[in-house]
């Protein structure tokens, strides 16, 4: 089947096809690292990393990058005000990003490139540039000259002219033209700082993309993701100085962009402050049930974020897990893929799609009889659940989270959430909660003193 993703170059969907089936090369903009991360951060590991493991599926050999910021005006914000070098900050919260993003059941890229590491490249994509017309030094700065690439705008759909009216609000007066963006910047005593040919300084956010890209996957690259925030003026830079420093050359071919996180009805940030960050989550939440939230929303739309989600999706890993539980003697020699669920993922990722599929075959496993398609199913929720990163954990460890305790909790709560479905005369719900409590092996008694449980 063939694999198609949107395009957001080109507006629409398209087949992909790699450069070389032999390489497939994928980078997408990870963190800056100055404070842990908000779960809207952690979507594009989330949603990528599906993507890089059905890549692999499917043509073997992927180099994927995830670049890690550690070099940046926040990042000396707050090691200045801790009174640290910046590494004791960038250490520690790449550190805590990678630990969160693997409890997501995110793994890891094949690269994971440090901008600080990348200097040298750097500073030699920048004196390409200068020598070809594109970026010219003045002041201790170096700066990409915007009016000298013809396609600016072409990703984000913005006019020129209408984005340098938009610059102008601060126009610096050593820049030609005031869209003109940042490839170098001095560094005074106080912050970090390398020598260059245009003196101590340290680089831009948008080239650093372009040089790491550039270090470990090429000149051209197969796709390029990120959130859609970073649409304008991040990807656009990056595709300005890139295409300019290759000659002309493609620098991404597919461009990918996740939708936002809406917490409270409005986009989260952390400059808002409407926040939640995934280092406190992670310990107040299943993390396999956070992960199940960030798949249940197409990649490309906005996702509202809420405790409500987060319940409803640990509701129905509960089901999966209780099927599971259910053919714990029923053998699998290995997952089987459903046809179903790659192809939902082969149309764009359309993980909501994959997980109704996987619903659909739990469903089925649970009504089934004859020991040929218990087995049958279970290797087919099992590999869905693979494809997905769902699943993969023992029942007993989905059901035993938090221990005895926290589990006898979570049960009270299903009781008294039935118990007052049943007097607001929400029978439906009432009855789905007295089966999935019995899909979980929690029988309920009704007696004069109110309902008991019991485990079975």
């Amino acid at each position: 089947m063939e694999l198609r993703l949107y395009n957001n170059l080109n507006r629409q969907l398209e087949v992909f096809e790699p450069q070389d089936p032999n390489r497939v090369t994928m980078y997408v903009c990870g963190p800056t690292v100055y404070n842990y991360v908000h779960i809207g951060n952690a979507r594009p590991p989330v949603v990528f990393g599906v993507l890089a493991g059905l890549l692999r599926r499917r043509y073997g050999k992927v180099v994927y990058a995830r670049n890690i910021t550690d070099v940046d005006d926040k990042i000396n914000h707050a090691a200045r005000e801790l009174g640290v070098p910046i590494s004791e900050i960038t250490g520690k919260y790449a550190q805590a990003y990678a630990e969160d993003m693997a409890r997501l059941g995110v793994a890891p890229p094949d690269v994971t490139p440090h901008a600080t590491a990348h200097i040298p490249h750097i500073i030699a994509m920048i004196e390409r540039l200068i020598e070809s017309g594109h970026a010219y030094a003045a002041e201790g700065h170096v700066l990409f000259s915007v009016p000298s690439f013809a396609d600016y705008g072409k990703l984000s759909r913005r006019d020129p002219e209408e984005m340098l009216a938009g610059a102008r609000v601060e126009v610096a007066p050593y820049k030609r033209d005031a869209g003109d963006f940042v490839l170098w910047k001095p560094s005074p005593p106080d912050l970090p700082g390398w020598p260059s040919p245009w003196g101590v300084g340290r680089p831009g956010w948008h080239i650093e993309c372009s040089a790491m890209a550039e270090a470990h996957l090429g000149e051209t690259i197969d796709i390029h993701g990120g959130g859609v925030d970073l649409q304008f003026p991040h990807h656009e830079n990056e595709i300005a100085q890139s295409t300019c420093a290759h000659g002309g050359r493609t620098f991404a071919r597919f461009w990918l962009h996740n939708g936002l996180l809406n917490f409270g009805g409005a986009k989260m940030s952390k400059s808002v402050g409407n926040v939640a960050l995934v280092h406190e989550l992670l310990e107040q939440h299943p993390p396999e049930a956070l992960r199940y939230a960030l798949l249940s929303a197409h990649y490309r739309q906005p996702l509202e974020w809420s405790d409500a989600l987060i319940e409803q999706c640990v509701r129905t890993l509960d089901r999966l897990y209780g099927t599971l539980r259910d053919l714990g003697d029923v053998p699998v020699i290995e997952p089987i893929v459903p046809v179903a669920i790659e192809a939902a993922l082969c149309d764009d990722l359309n993980t909501p799609a994959a997980l109704a599929e996987l619903a659909r075959i739990a469903g089925e496993a649970r009504k089934a009889e004859s020991p040929i398609a218990r087995a049958s199913l279970k290797a087919e929720l099992l590999g869905g659940g693979l494809l997905l990163g769902l699943l993969q954990q023992p029942p007993a460890a989905w059901f035993g989270r938090g221990g005895a305790e926290g589990d006898d909790a979570r049960i009270q709560a299903l009781v008294d959430e039935r118990n007052a479905a049943k007097a607001s005369r929400d029978f439906l719900r009432a009855d789905a909660i007295r089966k999935q409590l019995a899909e979980e092996g929690v029988l309920l008694e009704d007696t004069a003193q109110g309902v008991r449980w019991r485990r079975a």
